[in-house]
C-alpha cells in the first residue's frame, strides 16, 4: 500500500489499530447527544463502555473517560485512575465529546480561489499542491504549532530541519517565559512544581484554580487536602487584582494592583532577609531589595503592610510552602515575577526540595533533525512575525499553522497581520474555523483529539515526569486526518526520511525511551510516571538579572484580564457547552462586561449598567459596566476568550477581544515577549 493509500485506510479504520476489549471495529460516527440543538444528530441505544484518554482540546491535559454508547462518544467524564488528574475535570475537556460535531469543524480540505473564497478539495489534489509549494520553497518554509506537551513537536519540528529551515515554533505561553527564568536562576532541566507534597501555595498572579498549568490535578490536590468538615492541610493564598473562581476557591484572596505581583514577591524577600534568610549567589540581593521596604511594597501594591509581613511570617511557620508565578492570559507574562518567586522559594531554603520547584528531565528527542526542548522554548514567534513585518527578515515561501490562532491571540502590533499578508503560501492544519485558518491558502481538516494518537508529555505545572495517550476511541466524522500523519505523508513524497512512518509507531518508540509499555498504556489509559529529578539546583547571580528585567506596572487605569478555561482556547472558540458557564458578569446582551468597583466606577464618571467604550493607543471595545467590590481600585477587568470573528454561532460575534488593547513590548534584560496588562480610558458611549 503507498503513502496515499495509508492515509486513506487511516482516515477510515484508526480505532482498529488500538486493541480494546470493547468492539473496536464497530465504533463509528462521533456524536453529542446530551443536548437538543438541531444540528447535534439524535442518540441511538447500543452497548455503552467507558474509554480512558487524555484531552487534547485541554491544553492542561486533563485525564478523561469517554463513555461510548454503541461506539459513538456521548459524556465526557473524570478518571479517578488517572495519576495526574486524579478524579478532576475541567469544563473545557468535558466539552470534548460534543466538540466532535461541533458547527465549526473543518470536515474537508479547502482551496482558497482567487476572489476569496474556498472550493472543496480531495486530500490527493492536497498533497499534489502541498508538495509542489513545499518542493519551490527549498528551505524557506516555517511552522507554528499550537501544543507545547505534544512528542510530535519532533515530527513537525524534522519536517522543516529536512527542508533546511529553522524556523519552527511554538506559540507563546507562561512555560517559555519560566523556563528562561529557571534557567537564568540555575535550576537544571525543566521546571516543575512538587504541590502534592506542599502545605502552603502562594500563587502570584496565577490562576492554580482556574487556567494556570495542570489545572485538573491543582483541583484534586486542593481537594484533597480541603475535606469538608475538617480542618485543611494546605493553604492556598492568591494574589491578584480581581477576586476570580481561584481568589474565590482559596483560603485567602490578596488583592494587589495589577501587574504587581514581582514587587510583591520582592516585598516579601526582603522581610525574609530581615528575618535572616540566605541563598546561593545572593550577593547583588541586598541591592536589590533596599528598594522594597514593606511601606513601599505597600504603596505599590494595593497590600497592607501587615499582611505582606503576615504572609512572609506564614511562609517561614510552614513546613513545605512554594510560591509560583504566572500570568492570567498563560501567555505575555514575561520572566520577572517567575525569577522574584524563584528567589523568595530560594530564600525559603526550599528550592529543589520536597513540596517545591524542582527539577525534571527535559525530553531527550528521538528523530533525527528534530528540536530539542531548549531549542522550542527559545524559538520566539513574535519575534519571527516582527522581524517579517518590519522588513528585517524576508517572508517564508510556506508556512505551517496547525493548531494555533495568531490572528486571534496576538496583539496587533505584534505585526502578526503584516507578516502574514508577505507569506505567499500559507496552510491551516486545524480542526476549527479559526481566525487564522480563515486567512489561508489551503486549509487541511485536522482530526479531532478523540480520532487520533497523539501524547502528552509533562504539561507545564507538573511536578513530577509525566507521559500521557490520547487514542483514538471513534473513527473520524468528516474527512479528516491527523496532521502528524499528513506531515510524515508529505516528506515521504518528497523523499525525505523523518526517522518514523506513522504516528503509532513513533509514540511506541517514545514509550520505549522512557521505559513504558506503549500497547499496555493505549489499552489501559494509564499514566506512565517517573518522579526522577535532574540534579542539584544552585543560584547563579541571578537577582541581577531580576533587577534588570523588571518593569513598573502602567499608571492610570489598569486593565486586569480574566482567563476562564471553561470558554475555551483561541484555538477551540467557545464550546457550545459553555453557554452554561458564561455568566453576565462576563457577557451581556451580546457584550463584553467591564467589572470595576463602585470608587473605580464613581471616578470615572460612570455606573452599573453603563455602556462604555474602554480604548488606548492600541485598539478600543465596547463595554457594559458591572460594580463589583471584588476588583482592585483602579483596574477595569474583562474576560479573554470572546470577541471572535470565526468559528460558529456559539463564539462569533460574542463580546470584544481584549488583545485589541493589548500592545508588546520586551523585557528588559530577558527580551521576553510581554503584553497583556495595559493602562486604558473608559468613556460613557
Amino acid at each position: 500500500m503507498d503513502r496515499r493509500g495509508f492515509l486513506k485506510f487511516i482516515g477510515g479504520g484508526t480505532v482498529g489499530l488500538v486493541a480494546s476489549p470493547i468492539i473496536w471495529t464497530t465504533l463509528y460516527d462521533a456524536v453529542y447527544w446530551t443536548q437538543s440543538w438541531s444540528w447535534i444528530p439524535r442518540l441511538k441505544y447500543g452497548e455503552s463502555d467507558y474509554i480512558p484518554t487524555v484531552s487534547k482540546l485541554d491544553p492542561t491535559a486533563t485525564g478523561i473517560r469517554v463513555r461510548v454508547v454503541d461506539g459513538r462518544p456521548v459524556r465526557v467524564l473524570s478518571d479517578p485512575d488517572n495519576a495526574m488528574s486524579r478524579g478532576g475535570i475541567t469544563a473545557l475537556a468535558s466539552a470534548e465529546a460534543q466538540m466532535l460535531v461541533s458547527e465549526a469543524r473543518l470536515k474537508r480540505p479547502l482551496r482558497r480561489t482567487p476572489d476569496g473564497g474556498y472550493v472543496r478539495i480531495g486530500w490527493d489534489s492536497a498533497l499534489s499542491i502541498l508538495k509542489e509549494k513545499v518542493s519551490g520553497a527549498g528551505n524557506s518554509i516555517a511552522f507554528l504549532n499550537g501544543d507545547a506537551s505534544s512528542s510530535l513537536n519532533e515530527i513537525y519540528s524534522a519536517f522543516v530541519g529536512s527542508a533546511g529551515s529553522a524556523d519552527y515554533y511554538l506559540m507563546p505561553s507562561d512555560e517559555s517565559a519560566a523556563d528562561r527564568a529557571w534557567r537564568e536562576a540555575g535550576g537544571r532541566g525543566r521546571i516543575g512544581y512538587d504541590f502534592e507534597n506542599s502545605d502552603y501555595i502562594l500563587a502570584l498572579n496565577a490562576p492554580f484554580l482556574e487556567s494556570w498549568g495542570t489545572v485538573a490535578r491543582n483541583r484534586s490536590i486542593f481537594s484533597r487536602t480541603h475535606p469538608a468538615g475538617e480542618e485543611p492541610s494546605m493553604k492556598l493564598v492568591y494574589a491578584g487584582s480581581v477576586q476570580n473562581n481561584t481568589a474565590a476557591g482559596a483560603d485567602e484572596w490578596l488583592p494587589i494592583k495589577p501587574g504587581t505581583e514581582t514587587v510583591l514577591a520582592l516585598g516579601i524577600a526582603r522581610c525574609l532577609w530581615e528575618k535572616g534568610h540566605r541563598m546561593l549567589g545572593a550577593e547583588p540581593l541586598p541591592a536589590l531589595l533596599e528598594q522594597y521596604d514593606l511601606s513601599k511594597t505597600a504603596a505599590v501594591t494595593g497590600c497592607p503592610k501587615d499582611r505582606i509581613e503576615g504572609i512572609a511570617e506564614e511562609l517561614c511557620a510552614a513546613k513545605a510552602p512554594i510560591v509560583i508565578a504566572g500570568s492570567p492570559l498563560g501567555q505575555g507574562g514575561g520572566a520577572a515575577s517567575v525569577m522574584a518567586a524563584i528567589t523568595v522559594n530560594g530564600l525559603l531554603g526550599r528550592l529543589g526540595k520536597e513540596g517545591n520547584m524542582r527539577g525534571l528531565p527535559a525530553p531527550a528527542k528521538q528523530l533525527r533533525g528534530a528540536m530539542e526542548y531548549r531549542q522550542l522554548m527559545d524559538a520566539d514567534f513574535t519575534a519571527f512575525v516582527g522581524a517579517i513585518a518590519d522588513g528585517t527578515k524576508k517572508a517564508p515561501a510556506v508556512l505551517f499553522v496547525n493548531g494555533a490562532n495568531p490572528v486571534y491571540a496576538l496583539p496587533a502590533d505584534s505585526g502578526i497581520q503584516k507578516a502574514l499578508d508577505a507569506v505567499p503560501f500559507k496552510v491551516a492544519m486545524a480542526e476549527f474555523f479559526d481566525e487564522t485558518a480563515a486567512q489561508c491558502d489551503l486549509i487541511l481538516p485536522a482530526a479531532h483529539g478523540l480520532e487520533r494518537f497523539d501524547d502528552a508529555y509533562t504539561p507545564y505545572g507538573s511536578g513530577f515526569v509525566n507521559w500521557s495517550l490520547a487514542k483514538p476511541v471513534c473513527t473520524p466524522r468528516y474527512e479528516t486526518l491527523p496532521a502528524a500523519e499528513v506531515i510524515i505523508a508529505l516528506a515521504e513524497e518528497l523523499g525525505r526520511d523523518l526517522g518514523t512512518t506513522d504516528v503509532r509507531d513513533f509514540l511506541a518508540m517514545k514509550g520505549r525511551q522512557f521505559g513504558a509499555d506503549f500497547e499496555s498504556m493505549a489499552e489501559s489509559g494509564e499514566v506512565f510516571v517517573n518522579e526522577d529529578e535532574a540534579g542539584p539546583f544552585s543560584i547563579l547571580m541571578f537577582p541581577k538579572l531580576l533587577a534588570t528585567a523588571f518593569t513598573a506596572p502602567a499608571s492610570g487605569t489598569a486593565l486586569a484580564p480574566q482567563s476562564v478555561l471553561g470558554m475555551g482556547t483561541p484555538s477551540t472558540g467557545i464550546p457550545p457547552f459553555a453557554t452554561k458557564i458564561i455568566a453576565d458578569y462576563q457577557l451581556k446582551d451580546g457584550l463584553s462586561v467591564a467589572q470595576m468597583n463602585k470608587a473605580t466606577a464613581s471616578s470615572l464618571g460612570v455606573g452599573d449598567g453603563d455602556k462604555i467604550r474602554v480604548s488606548n493607543d492600541n485598539g478600543s471595545i465596547e463595554a457594559l459596566v458591572s460594580v463589583f467590590e471584588g476588583v482592585q481600585d483602579g483596574a477595569v477587568a474583562l474576560c479573554a476568550g470572546l470577541g471572535h470573528t470565526a468559528f460558529d454561532r456559539f463564539s462569533r460575534g460574542k463580546g470584544a477581544n481584549i488583545i485589541n488593547l493589548a500592545s508588546i513590548t520586551r523585557e528588559p534584560g530577558t527580551g521576553l515577549p510581554k503584553w497583556g496588562e495595559c493602562a486604558v480610558a473608559v468613556a460613557r458611549g
